[in-house]
């Protein structure tokens, strides 16, 4: 991936300022379908009449492509809070995400010192096979544009890095203190839709999913058929911070936990008939304890696969009511090379559950409402896991309700006591990625001795002189590392060997060291082991 790093799922107060972002591209159905010219029709409409006067008569010169761009957002903004314009400029980064790939060179970079590092690369992507190096310093892209400094636009960064597949890019990277430049050519870069895939315990198998992609169903396949070599009964499906995606990847999942013609989900709108999606084949999981995992940054078709599985008594669902999000978006191209999503339907559970959260007060209060969960006392509310709407029976006479998300059948809490100590800090501030990045630069000779996340979790320990490091890089953006309780303390480690085996070994490695610690898959085993 070719893009500033960010940091991982954590902070739900930090996803409700950004999480509908992600929600854009939940949409479910016919989202390759496009209707030509969405203003259709050889009459200008007022809008567009409004927008020619302002070109041809007005006083100054103005930007008429971001007035009309303004004048669709306002009007979209009276709709509801899914149904969306994505500008030309948008479309085809937005559509890369939902393909499962995009054209580039596979590096991940990040400015430490006011300067570009090259944080990670993807594995056997093209500036890995060109030889650029974790720990190279990005100096100039195509011998002109020099990226030294604060000031660093990303937009104008991912321009110049991408470009067309088999085209070439040329680096100037400072390694050891000499510059050094390399060529690289662009290619196919993939976009994984499963995080993590693994043995959590003895018979019991772990998934993350984190979108529903044109490739996830295909991608969880061969990680639930090799989970199944490794003899598995029990599985964790991990759908936490799954924003959703396509509705048939979804679906197609369902079809593999539930016997016979079971409905999974239906579809119907006002200008849209009933469209019933129902399990096609015999499953390769129908039988075997099975448990869901879901947070509020769990939206639309992750919403769909939860709540089919529950309404069918199929799986447990564990952790924090969903965000709820049951609207159908259909995806138009425009004349300008952008794309209007635009609401279409709802989805309804098995059930007839539609779980759309009220978004009758504007959009910004339907932001809002992520971020109030998160007011009580230090502690994530149990409104997270209240009734809402009106209830449904399953088959074994499980009550469940709709109107505002899944609701787990357990709720865990999230302590929000984290966020304000040193270890949220850390963590919103990027300290441990850094950390981690510095740590793999200034000891490549003993990092060849880990090879897997077991070795990471047991024989990675923080000594005298990584914790000064760790202090040093918390004390440039203000933060005491030293005033950390025993139990903060403790929590720094943990997520440091996580960020470590992700830096070291792979993304899966991460989850792997990550989830030793976290209360709800905690709770999920806890379940699996009754």
């Amino acid at each position: 991936m070719m893009q500033r790093k960010r940091s991982q799922n954590f902070m739900p107060v930090i996803f409700a300022a950004i999480f509908l972002l992600g929600l854009a591209m939940g949409y479910g159905l016919n989202s390759r379908i496009g209707g030509g010219s969405f203003w259709g029709g050889s009459k200008n409409s007022s809008l567009q009449e409004i927008s020619n006067l302002v070109k041809s008569k007005y006083v100054d010169e103005v930007g008429i492509d971001s007035i009309n761009a303004f004048a669709v957002e306002e009007m979209l903004s009276h709709l509801d809070p899914h149904s969306i314009y994505i500008p030309p400029a948008e479309l085809a980064r937005v559509n890369d995400q939902m393909d499962g790939h995009f054209t580039g060179v596979g590096i991940l970079y990040d400015m430490i010192d006011d300067t570009l590092n090259i944080m990670r690369l993807i594995k056997d992507g093209p500036a890995e096979k060109a030889g650029i190096m974790i720990g190279d310093k990005l100096i100039k892209i195509n011998d002109s544009v020099n990226v030294v400094g604060k000031k660093i636009n990303d937009e104008s960064l991912r321009k110049n890095i991408k470009g067309i597949e088999g085209s070439t890019v040329k680096f100037t990277l400072l390694r050891d203190g000499k510059e050094k430049k390399i060529e690289v050519k662009r290619a196919q870069i993939p976009i994984p839709s499963i995080d993590a895939s693994y043995v959590i315990e003895n018979k019991t198998g772990y998934i993350r999913i984190n979108k529903f992609a044109e490739r996830t169903y295909e991608e969880f396949m061969q990680s639930l058929e090799g989970l199944q070599k490794q003899k598995i009964e029990n599985l964790i499906l991990d759908l936490r911070g799954n924003g959703g995606g396509y509705m048939h990847a979804a679906t197609a999942i369902a079809d593999e936990f539930l016997d016979g013609d079971k409905l999974i989900v239906y579809t119907q709108g006002n200008k849209s008939e009933k469209n019933e999606f129902r399990c096609r084949k015999e499953g390769l999981f129908e039988k075997g304890k099975l448990i869901v995992l879901i947070d509020e940054t769990s939206a639309s078709a992750s919403e769909v696969l939860a709540g089919a599985l529950q309404d069918w008594d199929r799986a447990t669902i564990v952790g924090r009511r969903s965000f709820g999000k049951g609207l159908v978006q259909q995806q138009f191209n425009l004349s300008d090379g952008g794309a209007l999503r635009l609401t279409v339907a709802r989805y309804y559970t098995p059930l007839g559950r539609n779980i759309q959260k009220p978004y009758n007060q504007g959009k910004k209060k339907y932001m809002q409402e992520l971020e109030e969960r998160f007011h009580s006392n230090g502690k994530s509310k149990e409104d997270s896991s209240q009734q809402k709407g009106v209830s449904y029976k399953t088959p074994s006479g499980h009550i469940v309700y709709g109107g505002g998300g899944i609701t787990p059948d357990y709720f865990i809490e999230f302590d929000t006591t984290m966020l304000n100590s040193v270890y949220g800090k850390l963590y919103y501030k990027d300290v441990f990625e850094k950390f981690a990045y510095k740590y793999y630069t200034t000891n490549k000779a003993s990092i060849n001795n880990y090879k897997t996340a077991a070795d990471i979790k047991n024989k990675f320990e923080l000594t005298d002189a990584d914790w000064k490091l760790l202090q040093a890089i918390g004390a440039k953006d203000s933060i005491d590392v030293s005033s950390a309780t025993a139990a903060v303390r403790q929590q720094i480690i943990y997520k440091t060997k996580a960020v470590a085996a992700r830096q070291i070994i792979s993304n899966s490695a991460y989850f792997e060291i990550n989830n030793i610690n976290d209360t709800i898959v905690k709770k999920a085993l806890e379940i699996i082991k009754k």
